[in-house]
């Protein structure tokens, strides 16, 4: 997917941050070992280390070796015996009998002569000329089979992606576990998070030795398989408009997603409406009507100063008249923690039920990853307000708390409908947990 390939590219900050992290655990009480000596060492501990005898020289450990004696043996000098006298057999007496006579010798026939036949005369065949002496192709000598043995990686080698060279590993103990959760904490992933990870890492695999890149995979599956049950798309109604409430605070990327999310749908079929619901800012208006007119969407706005609320009444009239699939109104941002500021977004919804009592049919929070734990407490206050339905997280290029994600699917398990990280019009995409993981934690780069 192009979208999560430059995810990976973007997301260098939260990756830079768990790749360096983890390198840093991993060497601090790790040792360097051979990928070689790995391999041969856990296939020890599997009951299966089998040595290949292609290539090995007689009589070394590879060979079997004979069973009831073999010529590579010495015999032991033992005392000669002589051997028993045998008995003499008895000679039976003939009788006499007369003389055989002897056969005359066989005279060979006189071989007679072949007559000649003339030879026909036939052209002479023609001589090609002689080409020109190349020289010869060099032909490589066959490598020999402890050479091809020594350069083929093992299991562990192509697991690790590497052929040859030190791989540093660890015993993932109980140090290296809270080395683990003080790592997760600080990537902001939460306290009851990191540890309920960080056990499940261990489970299994404690008391072995692992390295950073068995580290970044075991992490990046126990995310994904905390993420797959929210990553799912916004859901699409049969009802028109279907009313789509977009909240969240102050420079969390509201107006950039509804324009995002507004090209999508109408390049998917849909007609859609904007509703330019900041009405205390006219640069918010100014922005979202940039966003319409690259997505081809119209956009209805208020007189700076006017009642938002009055605006969603006004909009969804509108987009009943015009029979548009979907309405997404915008509003302004407001702090979790400014009361007046929520009860005005409430205010917005019961306006909006006094048309529709299934309104608004999706309200979607849009976070801000560079907040951190922060999102956790907006989700709390909006979804009292606004009854959230659906997150989509931006600006996940921009921070090293890409963990946060991980944290509000945990506690709140919320769909995640879409993630951004960046400003183009192409820069938000449906959120998918495998490779998110793998972007996050840097595994398979």
């Amino acid at each position: 997917m192009a979208f999560f390939k430059k995810l990976k590219d973007k997301l260098f900050k939260s990756s830079s941050k768990l790749d360096e992290g983890l390198e840093a655990i991993v060497a601090d009480g790790g040792e360097a070992e051979a990928v070689e000596a790995v391999e041969e060492v856990e296939a020890v501990e599997a009951g299966a280390l089998v040595t290949e005898g292609a290539g090995a020289e007689p009589g070394s450990s590879s060979e079997p070796v004979p069973v009831g004696g073999g010529t590579d043996l010495p015999e032991p000098d033992l005392p000669e015996v002589p051997p028993a006298p045998a008995p003499e057999p008895e000679v039976p007496v003939e009788p006499d009998l007369p003389p055989v006579p002897e056969p005359e010798p066989e005279v060979p026939p006189v071989p007679m002569p072949e007559p000649e036949i003339p030879e026909p005369d036939l052209p002479e065949p023609e001589v090609p000329e002689p080409e020109p002496d190349l020289p010869p192709i060099p032909v490589p000598p066959a490598p020999r089979a402890e050479e091809v043995a020594a350069k083929r990686p093992g299991f562990i080698g192509r697991m690790l992606g590497r052929g040859e060279g030190p791989v540093m590993r660890r015993v993932l103990d109980d140090d290296m576990l809270e080395s683990l959760e003080e790592l997760l904490i600080a990537s902001d992933m939460g306290v009851d998070t990191a540890l309920r990870v960080t056990a499940n890492m261990a489970e299994g695999r404690y008391g072995r030795k692992v390295s950073t890149a068995e580290i970044k995979q075991f992490l990046a599956d126990e995310i994904a398989r905390i993420m797959e049950p929210v990553a799912r798309p916004m859901p699409l109604y049969p009802t028109r408009p279907q009313v789509v409430l977009v909240v969240g605070v102050n420079g969390s990327g509201k107006t950039t997603t509804i324009g995002k999310l507004a090209s999508q749908f109408k390049a998917a079929g849909k007609s859609v409406v904007i509703a330019a619901g900041d009405t205390f800012r006219a640069a918010a208006v100014e922005q979202l009507q940039v966003w319409g007119e690259r997505a081809g969407v119209p956009v209805m706005t208020a007189p700076e100063g006017s009642d938002p609320a009055s605006l969603a009444f006004d909009a969804m009239g509108k987009a009943q008249e015009d029979g548009a699939d979907l309405l997404m109104i915008d509003t302004a941002g407001r702090l979790q923690n400014r009361a007046d500021l929520m009860e005005e977004l409430s205010k917005i919804v019961r306006v909006i039920k006094k048309k529709d009592p299934d309104a608004p049919h999706n309200t979607l929070l849009v976070l801000d990853a560079t907040t951190g734990q922060n999102a956790l407490s907006q989700v709390e206050t909006f979804q009292k307000m606004a009854d959230v339905s659906g997150l989509v997280m931006t600006k996940l290029d921009g921070t090293a708390k890409g963990g946060v994600l991980v944290a509000l699917a945990d506690k709140f398990g919320l769909p995640i409908h879409a993630i951004g990280v960046g400003e183009k019009i192409d820069d938000l995409d449906a959120f998918d947990p495998k490779d998110f993981a793998e972007a996050l934690t840097g595994a398979g780069a």
